[in-house]
């Protein structure tokens, strides 16, 4: 059983949480995450590493309330409780090295993701540009800590509620535009914001590196439910990755893969909100 420390709300229906995994806050790195199971009944949730603090034995997650699980986690899951499972840090690591000038792209929930790895970045010496964006100013997140990063922070919001209107591949295609020299580049978020970001860095040659959110459920690689198609090969996301070369990702073949349950998580959640009307435990 794995304890609650901490629980805040960053935005509607996103929130962060501190899990007591001691183990997990010794080992886990960068570009990592987790799999956790709230109870017997519960499904499996990958969830991306924020933060390690091996001195509490905290580990960061955020959590966005989307379907079924996600939401009776934020409805019934406070400070002090328990959860079943919380099992990592799985994936392979960012690599960290000191390329040079780096940008780090973060969108919607992606901001989470790309924290640790800005700040992995600019520990071993890059010059960090940062560009976040949500889709209006209340999903926005992480500003502050982006900010204390970052040598430089583009924000944008879809509806120009927060920031500059836009898009996140605006502020990069002005920056490559400009002539900066950029020697890396991470997006992180939506496949379609990713693959956006791709076509942006592929005109300028500059190499890009995607984390994929495909469908996971071991989170060991047994499944093949995560299973992407990089460079022509049949990758796991969960074993293999998460991180990709993006030049080499097939992008539509993912987002048509994320869609192949939509149909049973939209029952499951239809199911769990009738039983919450209803009173059901």
């Amino acid at each position: 059983m794995y304890k609650i420390l901490k629980k805040r709300t960053l935005g509607p229906k996103i929130r962060e949480y501190v899990i007591e995994a001691p183990e997990v806050a010794r080992a886990g790195k960068a570009g990592q995450f987790i799999v956790l199971r709230l109870h017997e009944k519960g499904e499996r949730i990958p969830l991306t590493i924020v933060d390690c603090d091996p001195t509490t034995g905290g580990v960061t997650i955020v959590v966005q309330e989307v379907g079924k699980s996600t939401l009776e986690m934020g409805d019934r899951y406070g400070e002090g409780d328990f959860i079943l499972d919380f099992v990592g840090p799985l994936g392979l690591p960012t690599e960290i090295e000191r390329y040079g000038t780096v940008i780090g792209v973060g969108g919607g929930l992606g901001i989470a993701p790309l924290l640790p790895i800005v700040r992995a970045l600019k520990g071993a010496g890059n010059e960090v540009i940062g560009i976040i964006g949500a889709r209006s100013k209340d999903l926005l997140f992480y500003e502050d800590l982006m900010a204390e990063t970052c040598d430089e922070l583009h924000v944008v919001t879809d509806d120009g509620s927060y920031g500059r209107k836009g898009f996140v591949s605006d502020p990069l295609r002005e920056i490559l535009s400009s002539g900066r020299k950029a020697d890396r580049v991470w997006a992180i978020g939506p496949a379609v914001m990713m693959k956006a970001c791709v076509g942006v860095t592929r005109e300028f040659g500059v190499p890009t590196i995607v984390s994929l959110n495909s469908v996971m459920i071991d989170g060991t690689g047994m499944c093949g439910g995560c299973r992407v198609e990089v460079g022509g090969e049949a990758k796991f996301a969960c074993v293999d990755g998460p991180e990709f070369d993006g030049f080499k990702v097939d992008f539509d073949l993912l987002i048509a893969r994320q869609r192949f349950y939509a149909e049973e998580e939209a029952c499951a959640l239809e199911r769990y909100l009738a039983a919450r009307k209803g009173g059901s435990k």
